[in-house]
């Protein structure tokens, strides 16, 4: 890999950058920042990832991203995930691993749990996540909400799907007509032909990952690379041809998640091809270790030494294939990665661990609101690398590798500095009931 800039002077850099990001222009409104801002020039995405799942264990709710200030901070929304079935359609329904039609669309909510305060009805075709989010949006007119196709358990069968031209042309007709023209199956009173319909302002790809592995039953051969190529080529004429037929024509935005390992970036992206057809693509700016490994590392550092993942290297990569820097957006966690039975000493990094650090949902991987509880609680204490933009807890058996809002602003000054397009957020839900995490990244993207 390509050696870092000094990473002392880079840094200093970006802390000043950073200072002038948070500072307020003389006579403006401290509380004024993204798309309110006194700088000039369209603001930078600010893309967030509403996980159809949180509603239930986490109890996250749509209705939380406006009474946080998140949704005034968003200029997207990425709801995850659709699924894509064994014969290549976008589907959904209520098959516990695969679907969730009753967390989308079915699901009632009271009047306190919706964002207009009124409850949903039993007759209304639209009820849960969805009408949710299609009320947001009515109350934030900017904000535009995405259907996020994949993921790393829903990856499955894309393989299959984009295999020749007649499969590409089904799967995206299917995704098109379930998302885009918002014609749901029936369920009891709820779904039917444009029940959706006005909700979705786009597709985000999320396939992990064409021409290499991901999950284990996820096929992947190598002719996904071009086979991905035509694929976003269909989605881009399908979304234009619909666009183009609404009465008022409307331009449906394309996006993808793509990967930070340039092996997997070189097996499965034509990137100068696929550029031309995206609007963006979401970069992946974590889970660079993680506690599948045995020794601790830094899951998501801005700057790493040769050799190793970094923000920074995965952003180059992309440019020196060809990406344009406006539509690199950078991902950044809401999340850490974490081990226990660490040994030898010294800061906790670095060092042998014998597995998973114990979480509340997934061990080896806890929300940032429950790391800062952990960090403000005197038990850990807060280590930071300030060479290369990261930082982690350690209380002497275990470790957390984390991003805080000191972190993230970082991150953001990095944007600004390099010209890139902005910062992409896994996943809402790991935030602070107040946004602390997206409050942070708002204050320093600012305008361009």
């Amino acid at each position: 890999m390509r050696r870092n800039t000094p990473f002392r002077l880079t840094i200093a850099a970006l802390s000043l950058g950073l200072v002038a990001a948070f500072a307020p222009a003389a006579g403006a409104d401290p509380a004024s920042h993204g798309d309110k801002g006194a700088s000039h020039g369209p603001a930078y995405k600010r893309v967030g990832y509403f996980t159809q799942w949180g509603v239930y264990g986490r109890n996250f709710q749509v209705k939380d991203l406006d009474t946080s200030g998140t949704a005034a901070k968003l200029s997207h929304i990425n709801y995850a995930f659709g699924n894509v079935s064994p014969d290549g359609k976008c589907f959904t329904g209520n098959t516990p691993g695969e679907s969730d039609a009753w967390s989308d669309y079915v699901r009632p909510l009271d009047a306190a749990g919706s964002v207009d305060g009124v409850a949903d009805t039993a007759e209304q075709p639209l009820a849960g996540n969805f009408n949710q989010l299609r009320e947001l949006k009515a109350k934030h007119p900017g904000l535009k909400v995405l259907i996020s196709l994949g993921g790393w358990s829903w990856s499955t069968h894309f393989s299959d799907a984009a295999r020749t031209p007649a499969s590409r042309k089904a799967l995206v007709a299917s995704c098109v007509d379930l998302y885009i023209k918002g014609n749901l199956p029936t369920d009891g009173a709820r779904g039917g032909a444009g029940a959706a319909a006005g909700l979705f302002d786009g597709i985000d790809l999320d396939w992990e990952w064409p021409g290499s592995a991901g999950d284990v039953d996820t096929v992947f051969r190598p002719e996904d690379k071009q086979n991905f190529t035509a694929l976003v080529r269909e989605f881009r004429t399908q979304l234009d041809a619909y666009g183009r037929s609404m009465p008022k024509r409307k331009h449906y935005e394309l996006t993808a998640f793509v990967p930070t390992a340039p092996a997997k970036i070189d097996a499965g992206f034509e990137v100068p091809k696929i550029m031309r057809d995206l609007d963006f693509v979401n970069l992946q700016g974590y889970d660079f270790h993680g506690s599948w490994e045995t020794t601790t590392a830094q899951q998501s550092a801005l700057f790493a030494k040769d050799g190793d993942f970094s923000v920074d290297q995965t952003v180059n990569d992309w440019l020196r294939r060809g990406a344009p820097a406006r539509k690199l957006v950078v991902g950044m966690p809401f999340y850490g990665q974490g081990w226990t039975g660490v040994t030898g000493g010294g800061d906790g990094l670095g060092r042998p661990a014998t597995g998973p650090a114990p979480a509340t949902w997934a061990n080896g991987y806890e929300d940032y609101k429950a790391l800062k509880k952990l960090a403000d609680s005197g038990t850990y204490k807060v280590h930071r690398d300030w060479r290369n933009g990261h930082a982690w807890l350690f209380d002497g058996t275990t470790v957390w590798t984390y991003d805080d809002p000191w972190v993230l602003g970082t991150k953001s000054a990095y944007v600004r500095a390099k010209g890139l397009g902005g910062a992409m957020f896994w996943s809402l839900d790991g935030d602070t009931p107040d946004g602390e995490l997206i409050t942070a990244v708002d204050r320093a993207l600012g305008r361009r």
